[in-house]
């Protein structure tokens, strides 16, 4: 499968998280908050669409990283430098910005999926447990004025994850949301203070 978006073309893998609403919604977030300076990591990568767009409009560097070789290898396939790791504990340096779609929706233990897609869907009992186990680091990987964009949805709670970030010293603003079916949608930049 193909999908073109914003000047890009990408391959869509077997066993790999096909771009929806989110991916697109966070893609055009980045276009508008990345410089042509910066060096960006994209976490969860997936199929690479969202750095694919980044690396077709934009002069910023990117990397992509994610747990699931399939989509390791699908974001290669699709022109994206991407490494294999589990969020960011195979990282060395620091990145201007930080872009994150990550496994938002509360999982019970029969709605697991299968094999590496389920890293790409499962957010914990309450769908914030990848997000908080990423934020417990992502300072350490902010330059100077670094800032993450992370997409989050009404059902995992939003306000809770605004009060994360606020706790671990992050000034938190929502840059924008739309409402699709059963959820509202939210990009939100935290800047380390």
């Amino acid at each position: 499968m193909e999908i073109k978006y914003k000047n890009t073309t990408i391959r869509i893998t077997p066993g790999v998280y096909e771009p929806c609403e989110d991916s697109f919604l966070l893609a055009d977030a980045a276009l508008a908050e990345i410089k042509d300076t910066d060096c960006v990591l994209e976490v969860g990568c997936g199929s690479g669409i969202i750095s694919a767009v980044i690396n077709a409009n934009t002069k910023a560097s990117i990397i992509g990283i994610d747990i699931s070789p399939d989509a390791v290898k699908c974001t290669k396939e699709n022109g994206i430098e991407v490494i294999r790791g589990d969020l960011l504990n195979c990282l060395k340096g620091k990145f201007n910005v930080i872009v994150f779609n990550p496994p938002y929706l509360p999982t019970r233990e029969f709605e697991k999926e299968e094999g590496w897609m389920n890293a790409a869907l499962d957010g914990g009992h309450d769908g914030r447990q990848v997000i908080y186990r990423f934020l417990a680091n992502a300072e350490n990987y902010l330059a100077n004025n670094g800032k993450i964009l992370m997409l989050v949805s009404s059902v995992t709670g939003i306000e809770e994850i605004k009060s994360r970030m606020s706790s671990l010293d992050f000034s938190v603003k929502e840059l924008s949301g739309e409402r699709f079916m059963f959820e509202q949608l939210k990009i939100i930049v935290a800047t380390k203070l």
